[in-house]
């Protein structure tokens, strides 16, 4: 079932357009992540969606019911969807309780289930002021959800998180649409986030999607390098070594990006190639490598231990 229709979104800023004809649906309860580098409309296509910036053109739809625009409304926004900024606030001076009870439409059980699921159960006597940045974004949110959305925007919601409160607030997020059964949108700087959680990422540049696919999909299949750039390293094969990688073999398995986890070191084999290595990156649970191979580098993640620069080996396809 469709919730959520976007119909030729577009907007013109000074001189160029923040956003071009955006068009995508999004079925009820399914998690989407938009993605791209800082400027490429993001932000921008989510407040329209929340209704609180207008358009130029085209229509945002929620269950099949037009999302009016600042224009149209005394107060902006839509009593169905909640949209966290990564620029939110908190009264000060304040209890958690206090903060939370305003916009309250929940019962009490209702209420504290939201406030386990949210981490904050054990915060409801503190003031603001006593409180970390990660814990007054989960009140944040949990404040927005005290109004039952049926969709959830959130906007950067890790950018100011160091890694401890960005794993807590990852946990929160999955809970909120697994156990309330809502719909949400995320918007993300740093798309590696989004892989593990989305159903369905799309991919901004200038305005414009230019990719909609499975997280499994824009990883293992970009459309261009800008894509593939956004999720981590990759290698193009030069013509030299697409023919040495693939000599003899029965069908080309060929494709356009290659992740470090494409390839692998081996013994001296039929479609393994000699390379140098240029550099070792230590990451924890593997070892990132640059060889360079017939006068290209391949990047390639392993767990070999004792690999050193200058070294020479043999690379082949995983």
């Amino acid at each position: 079932m469709t919730l959520l229709k976007i119909v030729g979104v577009g907007m013109k800023g000074e001189g160029d357009f923040v956003l071009k004809d955006i068009h995508f649906t999004q079925t009820k309860f399914e998690k989407i992540a938009v993605v791209g580098e800082t400027g490429s409309g993001k932000s921008t296509l989510l407040k329209i969606i929340a209704g609180l910036v207008q358009p130029d053109t085209g229509d945002v739809r929620l269950d099949k019911k037009r999302v009016e625009g600042p224009s149209e409304k005394l107060v902006p926004g839509h009593p169905a969807i909640a949209y966290l900024s990564q620029y939110f606030d908190l009264q000060k001076f304040l209890t958690v309780e206090q903060i939370l009870s305003y916009a309250n439409m929940l019962s009490g059980r209702e209420a504290n289930k939201l406030y386990k699921i949210c981490e904050i159960d054990h915060l409801l006597k503190r003031k603001t002021d006593q409180l970390s940045g990660g814990e007054r974004q989960r009140i944040a949110l949990a404040r927005l959800l005290t109004s039952s959305p049926k969709l959830l925007l959130l906007d950067e919601p890790f950018s100011h998180l160091d890694l401890t409160h960005k794993n807590v607030l990852k946990s929160v997020i999955k809970s909120i649409c697994e156990k309330l059964e809502i719909t949400c949108i995320l918007v993300s700087h740093d798309p590696a986030d989004t892989l593990t959680w989305a159903d369905k990422i799309l991919v901004m540049k200038e305005g414009q999607i230019i990719q909609e696919e499975t997280p499994g999909k824009i990883y293992r299949q970009p459309v261009n390098e800008y894509v593939a750039g956004l999720f981590g390293k990759y290698t193009i094969l030069s013509s030299a070594l697409t023919k040495a990688f693939f000599a003899g073999a029965k069908k080309n398995k060929e494709k356009s990006f290659y992740r470090p986890e494409d390839f692998r070191i081996t013994e001296k084999a039929i479609g393994s190639l000699k390379g140098k290595v240029k550099s070792v990156t230590f990451f924890g649970g593997y070892y990132e490598v640059e060889i360079s191979v017939l006068k290209s580098i391949i990047v390639i993640r392993t767990k070999v231990r004792n690999i050193k620069a200058g070294e020479w080996v043999y690379v082949s396809l995983a």
